[in-house]
């Protein structure tokens, strides 16, 4: 996997950083769903093609503003891609970023119960799926995919400290690619997974698709994926010390199971 050769496997995120620990967040899992056996939604518009993108559509914010500049959208835009899982009992939308050429990471829950699933890129291209691994320590996905990926993004060395400025980088309500501004406001217990320890708290929006996104720094470097919306407007991040942790442990990730259970 070709990812940060030479550099030193991380632990659990540091404890000397400002924590939000035991705050009260009611969380909502970020993957859009639609119910209902045997009814498919329609697929969502085709993302426009590179050349039909001007900047306002190219990545806004949530909230319909102009997308800061400080890190470059036209750069951002192929790491994204959006994800539609068709489920043995409905379907449901999140997003994911290359890891490398041939692996997407995303939350578990935008793939578990998959009776198949459709990735897109955004230009358009539609890519298949070779197989689908993830882990029981946290909400983190792999999916290996059977042809090239337009682009991937960088893993940050380092967790962010609170007040770092964060980009989230994803397809909300699986429709056209946002960017989402905010800042880290501390650490705070995983609600969800009790031995994952620490995960990030933001104030950059999330909606429901926007699970498995890329949190970027300024740097355009990832440092957490989405998998959760909070109250107040907040978001949760797995810190990107977890994901690195995690894959450098080779029996973490493991083929995940489909709706059929096969």
């Amino acid at each position: 996997m070709n990812r940060h050769h030479g550099r030193a496997p991380r632990g659990s995120l540091r404890r000397t950083r400002t924590s939000v620990a035991h705050a009260a967040v009611a969380l909502v899992l970020v993957a859009g769903t639609t119910a209902g056996c045997g009814v498919l939604p329609p697929l969502p518009d085709p993302v426009p093609a590179p050349s039909s993108l001007v900047p306002d559509e190219a990545a806004t914010l949530l909230d319909g503003e102009p997308a800061d500049a400080t890190v470059d959208d036209t750069s951002l835009r192929p790491m994204a891609v959006r994800i539609r899982n068709v489920q043995c009992d409905g379907v449901s939308t999140g997003s994911g970023f290359a890891l490398d050429a041939r692996t997407l990471v995303t939350n578990r829950h935008v793939v578990e119960s998959s009776r198949s699933l459709e990735i897109a890129t955004y230009d358009g291209q539609d890519i298949e799926v070779e197989e689908i691994l993830a882990t029981d320590v946290a909400d983190l996905a792999l999916v290996r995919t059977t042809a090239d990926l337009p682009a991937h993004p960088e893993l940050a060395d380092d967790d962010p400290e609170q007040g770092d400025d964060v980009t989230v980088v994803g397809y909300p309500e699986g429709g056209r690619l946002t960017l989402s501004r905010g800042t880290v406001l501390g650490t705070t217990d995983d609600p969800l997974y009790s031995n994952l320890g620490q995960v990030l708290l933001t104030d950059a929006e999330v909606e429901p698709g926007s699970s498995g996104s890329a949190a970027l720094d300024d740097d355009a470097e990832v440092i957490g994926v989405v998998y959760a919306k909070a109250d107040g407007g907040r978001s949760l991040l797995v810190p990107v010390s977890t994901l690195d942790s995690l894959l450098d442990d080779a029996g973490t990730f493991a083929p995940l199971d489909g709706c059929d259970g096969g």
